[in-house]
């Protein structure tokens, strides 16, 4: 009797063994393929040359307009002490352009609004029925403050069903006055909010900081690098 119960327990932990097994197994196999994944999309991000470059923004097409939406790095100034400091702070670029047919838009026309660190946390911090609004001016602290300004607002739907993105740029100079005004589904915003997280120490320039790999390195990069900065305050 001793030796059946025996027999029978270890007959009863034999499936458990196997299932544990299973499932370890299981998860190995998970972990290798996250791993060999990352390891495919870094080597491709490596594959690419230091002087080229990178073009991917998240735009939005609609009826009367369309968005886009891309990330600035911030510029680095080399320090005597032989480290580097955030020159100039990156932004999130958002374009705005208008349509002028079916599926047809002029890019042209475009008009741009440079959104800071906070003014980016302010956007990923909205709910379902949150409206925020942003004022710049471009030519702030010099002759001409105050000829041109431009307001962003986003402004919740009243089912909390999305977003209307819309941008005003009044010139007193060029006797111009233009609006956008694009709708953003929840999904569409989704996708706005997961990146502009993700970008958000980049365009501070804390990815560099803890990485200790700050830009602008020698001549030839910073200039590459400045050519990309573009924004709303060199219009």
């Amino acid at each position: 009797m001793l030796k059946l119960s025996r027999l029978l327990l270890h007959s009863s932990r034999e499936p458990l063994s196997r299932k544990s097994l299973f499932g370890e197994t299981t998860g190995d196999f998970k972990l290798l393929r996250a791993i060999t994944t990352q390891t495919r999309m870094s080597s491709a991000m490596q594959s690419f040359a230091r002087d080229v470059k990178i073009f991917a923004p998240y735009s939005i097409y609609k009826g009367k307009a369309a968005l886009s939406a891309d990330p600035r790095l911030p510029t680095f100034r080399k320090l005597e002490s032989g480290g580097y400091r955030v020159e100039r702070r990156g932004v999130i670029l958002l374009t705005f352009w208008p349509a002028i047919g079916e599926r047809k838009y002029d890019w042209d026309k475009r008009k741009v609004f440079a959104l800071s660190a906070t003014e980016v946390g302010s956007l990923i911090s909205l709910a379902s029925k949150d409206s925020c609004e942003f004022f710049h001016d471009p030519s702030m602290l010099s002759s001409n403050a105050g000829q041109v300004r431009k307001s962003l607002s986003i402004k919740a739907h009243a089912d909390g069903s999305g977003y209307f993105i819309s941008l005003s740029v009044v010139n007193n100079i060029l006797k111009t006055n233009d609006r956008f005004v694009v709708p953003v589904t929840s999904a569409e915003f989704a996708v706005m909010r997961t990146a502009f997280t993700f970008a958000l120490p980049h365009i501070m320039g804390w990815d560099q900081y803890t990485n200790q790999l700050p830009h602008g390195g020698n001549q030839s990069s910073a200039k590459a690098v400045h050519e990309l900065q573009s924004s709303e305050w060199d219009r």
